[in-house]
């Protein structure tokens, strides 16, 4: 595997920490599918391409490991991971148990304006899909869940829940071309949307399970098609 995603120049934000660009670059790459398994990182490309010295290049590596997205083998190379399923799956019922309370205790306190701006999220991810820009989805799909958590006074959360579900979005992302799904999450989100805004909690909670249910139910299927990303077990 080449790296012809690590194109072009890279930015470097000198206001910010530079591990965590690095990081949140070539994460966002692996989550979009854009860096596929066995894809090989050789830290010299990498500290051409960022400009930068070995050591944030290191830490960042090191951070993209403890989340299952990348492999190292200490002085030899570091690839991308096939998807670990058994963190996607944590990560699926974290957020399961964590989402099923939030949208409970949102519902409990309509907002209007809460409503109103997840329903401009379901339009964003409607213009997206029509314009088949899943990164645009994709985006608009995370904003929708960070604007919940958001309001429920849980922002931390969701960096912390984000974190952990590297490889479930990767699944997810998978999934989107398949079955109608992207049309499905459109649907769910504007479910979610408008049972919050009319107080029914029971009903929210219950789009919430269909919601974040379909992919890793869609397992099998996966495989089939992208057999370098699903590994069988």
């Amino acid at each position: 595997m080449t790296l012809d995603a690590l194109s072009g120049t890279f930015r470097l934000d000198r206001s910010r920490n530079a591990t965590v660009q690095v990081y949140e670059h070539l994460r966002q790459l692996i989550v979009e599918l854009q860096l596929k398994p066995a894809t090989v990182l050789p830290r010299a490309q990498l500290t051409d391409y960022f400009g930068l010295s070995y050591t944030p290049i290191r830490d960042a590596l090191a951070r993209l490991d403890d989340e299952r997205l990348v492999e190292i083998f200490p002085q030899h190379l570091t690839r991308v991971r096939a998807i670990d399923l058994n963190s996607a799956r944590q990560a699926h019922f974290l957020r399961v148990s964590v989402e099923l309370e939030m949208v409970r205790l949102l519902a409990q306190a309509p907002n209007p304006e809460l409503e109103r701006s997840l329903l401009a999220l379901v339009a964003q991810q409607q213009a997206s899909l029509g314009a088949d820009d899943l990164a645009s989805f994709t985006a608009a799909d995370q904003a929708f869940h960070r604007r919940m958590y958001g309001a429920a006074g849980l922002g931390e959360l969701w960096d912390v829940v984000r974190n952990l579900s590297g490889n479930l979005d990767r699944l997810r992302r998978l999934h989107l071309p398949l079955n109608n799904k992207a049309r499905s999450i459109i649907d769910q989100h504007d479910e979610i949307a408008r049972a919050i805004g009319q107080g029914d909690a029971a009903r929210a909670q219950e789009a919430v399970r269909t919601h974040l249910s379909g992919t890793l139910s869609e397992l099998d299927a996966l495989r089939d098609q992208y057999p370098d990303y699903v590994l069988r077990t």
